[in-house]
């Protein structure tokens, strides 16, 4: 009965799945995980602690602490986002593919209508910032528009693919996956094209006195909205991709 016991409590049962395509799934997943948390962290402290933290840091501070501390996070900003989406494609793409066969149909349409569906969204939301002023300079304005677009766009995503052989996680990861690939080219497009301009002017200014350009206010008004912006999708992103697994709400 001891050497029972003994042998149990120093032999607990693992069994690692021995075929490729769970441990692959696996992997890939918990990837998406680790840069997903690295990207929606860093996300989170540029809007919670950093944006209001170098308001309150006089010109020549800001000058000394700005360059030296976006350059570092904005690159494991940028490589966390492109991994996570990366990761997640990859991921959802499996998905839909075993869906699709299972449901003797083809993965293309699901796809297609995906990429063509968000990236539109991205070009629509980011038209609306190009003004930069009267009305489309207030945030809550913006942020109405960001609501009924997106929205728009999983209804749409959803009627598109309502044949029945696609399943709730199928549908969620869609949604949330696709306003993630909204968020991508924001941080690559958008926030790192201005950020970087306004780092080397702040560089050059602390370092050689160099004017920062007029136009410094406008492009860092835009990076800041559109990280804003970001960090508000990230909350419904986050929400459709836990509810993939544990809150079925799609499909038939």
């Amino acid at each position: 009965m001891a050497s029972a016991a003994f042998a149990t409590f120093f032999g607990p049962q693992i069994n690692f799945p021995p075929d490729f395509n769970t441990n692959f799934l696996m992997l890939v997943r918990w990837i998406h995980f680790l840069a997903g948390i690295t990207w929606i962290g860093l996300l989170y402290f540029f809007n919670l602690v950093n944006a209001p933290f170098m308001k309150e840091l006089d010109a020549t501070t800001r000058g000394k602490v700005m360059p030296a501390l976006m350059t570092r996070a904005l690159w494991w900003f940028r490589m966390s986002a492109a991994l996570t989406v990366l990761a997640g494609l990859i991921y959802w793409g499996i998905i839909v593919a075993g869906d699709a066969h299972n449901g003797g149909a083809s993965s293309g349409p699901v796809m297609g209508s995906f990429f063509l569906i968000w990236t539109i969204v991205w070009g629509v939301l980011y038209a609306c910032l190009i003004p930069g002023k009267g009305i489309f300079d207030n945030g809550a304005f913006i942020g109405v528009v960001y609501v009924v677009v997106v929205a728009a766009a999983a209804w749409l995503f959803l009627s598109w693919n309502s044949h029945g052989w696609e399943s709730s996680r199928l549908l969620s990861i869609g949604i949330g996956g696709g306003i993630g690939w909204v968020m991508l080219p924001n941080v690559w497009g958008v926030i790192w094209r201005i950020q970087k301009r306004l780092i080397q002017w702040t560089r050059d200014n602390a370092t050689n006195g160099t004017p920062i350009p007029d136009k410094a206010k406008a492009m860092a008004r835009q990076a800041f909205l559109v990280s804003r912006a970001n960090a508000f999708l990230s909350v419904a992103m986050l929400f459709f991709m836990g509810a993939a697994s544990h809150y079925p709400m799609f499909g038939k």
